[in-house]
């Protein structure tokens, strides 16, 4: 049996005096036991399994293989973890935007994140950097793709000799491979903060590496070049 925490509530003063009233009710009625407190969290829910539904179709569309039957289940279970999440964070809810926008946020990342564990599930995750020879160089010019050649060996052979073995699992499996971050660390038995930032490493590794020899790459840590 699962036991849902119940937070501090705020005092009925704090929530008499707000000028988002409404919004902190829905705290107050989550924070306090009885029949309330039941009856608001059928009721956030109904809303969080909407929302799931939603944005579990959205991201199926990149993903026909999945049933439709499986989608109604990953959009339940999304609903069901969003709810433990924020009956556990109720206390970080700060009144700057509306209760249920902020409630909503925790429904689409659980439903992308499963969405994305579904879809790979029973696909190799290729992670040796094997690939890289076969990256295509789509330069328009002789000139600009012999240069762009040219940064592509010196980019190999940077990723080769100063990256370890697992930064270049990571860096291949994410940049060549499109493997979603989530799924990534659920493979190699770790958590997001940590394939962020052996990711983070190799790519700050690869830039100063680059830079000595002339070269550099475009792009940020948001995921735009190696």
């Amino acid at each position: 049996m699962v036991t849902i925490p119940i937070p501090q509530a705020r005092t009925a003063a704090d929530v008499a005096d707000s000028p988002d009233r409404a919004e902190w009710d829905w705290v107050a009625r989550l924070s306090s036991p009885g029949a309330g407190r039941d009856a608001a969290i059928i009721e956030l829910h109904g809303l969080l399994l909407r929302a799931a539904r939603f944005e579990v179709g959205r991201r199926c569309a990149a993903f026909p293989q999945i049933r439709s039957s499986d989608r109604e289940d990953l959009a339940r279970q999304s609903a069901d973890d969003a709810m433990m999440s924020i009956l556990r964070r109720l206390g970080d809810f700060r009144g700057e935007s509306r209760f249920t926008t902020w409630a909503y946020k925790f429904a689409l990342v659980e439903a992308g994140a499963k969405v994305s564990r579904h879809a790979w599930r029973g696909r190799e995750i290729p992670l040796e950097p094997t690939r890289w020879p076969l990256i295509a160089v789509g330069a328009p010019t002789p000139h600009q793709q012999a240069e762009a050649q040219d940064l592509l060996c010196a980019l190999r052979e940077e990723i080769e000799s100063k990256l370890t073995a697992h930064q270049r699992e990571v860096l291949v499996a994410i940049t060549l491979d499109e493997v979603p971050i989530d799924v990534l660390a659920e493979r190699l038995h770790t958590t997001r903060g940590a394939v962020y930032k052996t990711l983070h490493d190799a790519r700050h590794k690869l830039r100063a590496a680059l830079a000595v020899r002339g070269l550099g790459i475009n792009g940020d840590e948001r995921g735009e070049g190696p």
